[in-house]
């Protein structure tokens, strides 16, 4: 794996909003069609995953019809990496979304958003997968590190 790769993707609570900013291209739902959107990426425990606000996503709605995707990494390092997106069970989704809005309240994160982030709200109402790289490196450095 490439070094520039693994700092990428090494992020944690501390890393900026530019280091945790990817593209992802996911498969339309309804249409096949390749859709590319910007969205964060959270890593919990050494594992990588994807979640937003309460509420329907398209590309939640993209990952579930069509689970392959590939993340675009571009803050240090451009680079594809193939992907799928998995499903997680209610304790990992509880420790995911935790963390999520340990991050989400920060006063520097937060003051951008109207109002504080509840947990109840997430958990009820957030998409969330967990990112599993076909890279069998990255998928090896995630359990090490988790």
């Amino acid at each position: 794996m490439d070094d520039a790769i693994a700092r990428a993707l090494a992020i944690g609570p501390e890393s900026s909003a530019a280091e945790r900013t990817i593209d992802i291209t996911t498969l339309g739902a309804r249409t096949g069609v390749p859709r590319r959107i910007e969205i964060w990426f959270h890593r919990v425990d050494g594992r990588w995953y994807l979640t937003g606000m309460p509420g329907p996503r398209s590309w939640y709605a993209n990952v579930r019809a069509h689970p392959r995707f590939t993340v675009h990494l571009k803050h240090g390092v451009t680079a594809d990496l193939p992907a799928t997106a998995v499903p997680v069970d209610e304790p990992t989704r509880r420790r995911v979304i935790t963390a999520v809005l340990d991050l989400q309240n920060r006063p520097e994160i937060a003051a951008r958003v109207s109002q504080r982030q509840m947990f109840d709200d997430w958990f009820a109402g957030s998409p969330l997968v967990e990112i599993v790289f076909d890279d069998e490196e990255l998928r090896a450095s995630s359990t090490r590190s988790g």
